[in-house]
């Protein structure tokens, strides 16, 4: 799974690097595009609180 999103994001990142580049992309899709990266990070946080959270309940202390 973690590779799948390595490749996404590496496919990704290089789309908007190219349109980047170019004058051509308007405000709009940089703006959405950097909305998408941001729900994307948000995303992956919840994940990783979540299986920590549960990890962290999983300790048995006594």
């Amino acid at each position: 799974m973690l590779t799948y999103v390595q490749i996404l994001f590496a496919l990704v990142r290089q789309q908007i690097g190219e349109s980047w580049r170019s004058e051509d992309g308007s405000a709009v899709e940089k703006v959405i595009l950097t909305a998408v990266f941001a729900a994307l990070a948000i995303a992956v946080g919840a994940i990783i609180v979540a299986k920590v959270t549960a990890k962290a309940n999983s300790i048995n202390l006594n």
